[in-house]
Protein backbone atom coordinates (compact mmCIF):
# COMPACT_ATOMS: atom_id res chain seq x y z
CA UNK A 1 0.00 0.00 0.00
CA UNK A 2 2.83 2.43 0.76
CA UNK A 3 4.16 1.92 -2.77
CA UNK A 4 0.84 3.15 -4.17
CA UNK A 5 0.95 6.19 -1.92
CA UNK A 6 4.52 6.96 -3.04
CA UNK A 7 3.50 6.63 -6.68
CA UNK A 8 0.49 8.90 -6.16
CA UNK A 9 2.66 11.50 -4.44
CA UNK A 10 5.20 11.35 -7.27
CA UNK A 11 2.43 11.97 -9.81
CA UNK A 12 1.05 14.90 -7.82
CA UNK A 13 4.50 16.50 -7.60
CA UNK A 14 5.24 15.93 -11.33
CA UNK A 15 1.82 17.07 -12.62
CA UNK A 16 2.52 20.84 -12.63
CA UNK A 17 5.77 20.36 -14.55
CA UNK A 18 4.09 18.10 -17.10
CA UNK A 19 1.19 20.56 -17.51
CA UNK A 20 3.57 23.47 -17.99
CA UNK A 21 5.52 21.56 -20.62
CA UNK A 22 2.30 20.74 -22.49
CA UNK A 23 1.18 24.37 -22.77
CA UNK A 24 1.75 25.85 -26.22
CA UNK A 25 4.44 28.44 -26.55
CA UNK A 26 3.04 31.62 -28.07
CA UNK A 27 4.42 32.33 -31.52
CA UNK A 28 6.05 35.70 -32.20
CA UNK A 29 3.38 36.54 -34.78
CA UNK A 30 0.61 36.24 -32.20
CA UNK A 31 2.04 38.41 -29.47
CA UNK A 32 3.51 41.84 -28.89
CA UNK A 33 6.48 40.99 -31.13
CA UNK A 34 4.39 41.56 -34.27
CA UNK A 35 5.73 44.04 -36.76
CA UNK A 36 3.62 47.12 -37.53
CA UNK A 37 2.78 45.58 -40.92
CA UNK A 38 1.54 42.40 -39.23
CA UNK A 39 -0.52 44.47 -36.80
CA UNK A 40 -2.16 46.32 -39.71
CA UNK A 41 -2.74 43.01 -41.47
CA UNK A 42 -4.46 41.69 -38.34
CA UNK A 43 -6.68 44.78 -38.21
CA UNK A 44 -7.53 44.23 -41.84
CA UNK A 45 -8.43 40.60 -41.25
CA UNK A 46 -10.72 41.56 -38.36
CA UNK A 47 -12.38 44.18 -40.57
CA UNK A 48 -12.72 41.60 -43.37
CA UNK A 49 -14.49 39.17 -41.04
CA UNK A 50 -16.83 42.00 -40.01
CA UNK A 51 -17.31 42.98 -43.69
CA UNK A 52 -16.09 46.50 -42.89
CA UNK A 53 -14.53 46.86 -46.32
CA UNK A 54 -13.30 50.45 -46.15
CA UNK A 55 -11.53 49.72 -42.84
CA UNK A 56 -10.06 46.56 -44.38
CA UNK A 57 -8.82 48.48 -47.43
CA UNK A 58 -7.12 51.09 -45.23
CA UNK A 59 -5.48 48.48 -43.01
CA UNK A 60 -4.22 46.31 -45.86
CA UNK A 61 -2.94 49.38 -47.72
CA UNK A 62 -1.03 50.43 -44.61
CA UNK A 63 0.37 46.90 -44.23
CA UNK A 64 1.64 46.95 -47.83
CA UNK A 65 3.17 50.40 -47.34
CA UNK A 66 4.98 49.22 -44.21
CA UNK A 67 6.09 45.96 -45.82
CA UNK A 68 5.91 46.09 -49.62
CA UNK A 69 7.04 42.44 -49.95
CA UNK A 70 4.01 41.05 -48.04
CA UNK A 71 2.07 38.98 -50.63
CA UNK A 72 -0.71 38.00 -48.23
CA UNK A 73 -1.43 41.66 -47.47
CA UNK A 74 -1.51 42.48 -51.20
CA UNK A 75 -3.93 39.60 -51.77
CA UNK A 76 -6.23 40.73 -48.97
CA UNK A 77 -6.02 44.31 -50.22
CA UNK A 78 -7.21 43.05 -53.59
CA UNK A 79 -10.07 41.19 -51.93
CA UNK A 80 -11.17 44.23 -49.93
CA UNK A 81 -10.91 46.50 -52.97
CA UNK A 82 -13.00 44.05 -54.98
CA UNK A 83 -15.65 44.13 -52.27
CA UNK A 84 -15.92 47.93 -52.51
CA UNK A 85 -16.23 47.63 -56.28
CA UNK A 86 -12.78 48.98 -57.16
CA UNK A 87 -11.95 46.20 -59.60
CA UNK A 88 -9.03 47.83 -61.47
CA UNK A 89 -7.13 48.50 -58.21
CA UNK A 90 -8.10 45.05 -57.00
CA UNK A 91 -6.45 43.50 -60.07
CA UNK A 92 -3.30 45.55 -59.45
CA UNK A 93 -3.13 44.31 -55.86
CA UNK A 94 -3.57 40.67 -56.93
CA UNK A 95 -0.91 41.14 -59.61
CA UNK A 96 1.52 42.40 -56.97
CA UNK A 97 0.71 39.47 -54.67
CA UNK A 98 1.39 37.10 -57.56
CA UNK A 99 4.59 38.90 -58.53
CA UNK A 100 5.84 38.34 -54.98
CA UNK A 101 4.47 34.79 -54.70
CA UNK A 102 3.78 33.34 -58.17
CA UNK A 103 2.30 30.09 -56.84
CA UNK A 104 -0.47 31.67 -54.74
CA UNK A 105 -3.74 29.85 -55.52
CA UNK A 106 -5.96 32.12 -53.44
CA UNK A 107 -4.68 35.23 -55.24
CA UNK A 108 -5.19 33.55 -58.61
CA UNK A 109 -8.76 32.59 -57.77
CA UNK A 110 -9.57 36.09 -56.55
CA UNK A 111 -7.90 37.64 -59.60
CA UNK A 112 -10.06 35.49 -61.86
CA UNK A 113 -13.17 36.50 -59.93
CA UNK A 114 -12.25 40.16 -60.29
CA UNK A 115 -11.96 39.68 -64.06
CA UNK A 116 -15.41 38.06 -64.07
CA UNK A 117 -16.84 41.06 -62.17
CA UNK A 118 -15.26 43.35 -64.78
CA UNK A 119 -16.82 41.34 -67.61
CA UNK A 120 -13.39 40.13 -68.79
CA UNK A 121 -14.31 36.46 -68.98
CA UNK A 122 -11.45 35.56 -71.35
CA UNK A 123 -8.92 36.95 -68.86
CA UNK A 124 -10.64 34.95 -66.11
CA UNK A 125 -10.31 31.79 -68.22
CA UNK A 126 -6.56 32.41 -68.63
CA UNK A 127 -6.25 32.72 -64.86
CA UNK A 128 -8.27 29.51 -64.46
CA UNK A 129 -5.76 27.62 -66.63
CA UNK A 130 -2.92 28.83 -64.39
CA UNK A 131 -4.87 27.86 -61.27
CA UNK A 132 -5.95 24.32 -62.29
CA UNK A 133 -2.60 22.58 -61.66
CA UNK A 134 -2.19 24.32 -58.30
CA UNK A 135 -5.54 23.92 -56.57
CA UNK A 136 -8.43 21.92 -58.02
CA UNK A 137 -10.98 23.13 -55.46
CA UNK A 138 -10.26 26.81 -56.05
CA UNK A 139 -10.14 26.18 -59.79
CA UNK A 140 -13.63 24.68 -59.62
CA UNK A 141 -14.89 27.70 -57.65
CA UNK A 142 -13.49 30.03 -60.31
CA UNK A 143 -14.91 27.85 -63.09
CA UNK A 144 -18.34 28.11 -61.42
CA UNK A 145 -18.07 31.92 -61.32
CA UNK A 146 -17.07 32.01 -65.00
CA UNK A 147 -20.02 29.76 -65.89
CA UNK A 148 -22.44 32.09 -64.08
CA UNK A 149 -21.10 35.03 -66.11
CA UNK A 150 -22.16 33.53 -69.46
Amino acid sequence: MSMLIALALALIVAAPAVAAAAEPTPSPASGPLQTPAEEEYGKGMRAKRAKEWSVAVASFQKATELKPDFPEAWNELGYALRNVGNYPQSVKAYDEALRLKPRFPEALEYLGEAYVKMGQVEEARKVLERLKPMDRKRAQELADEIAKAK
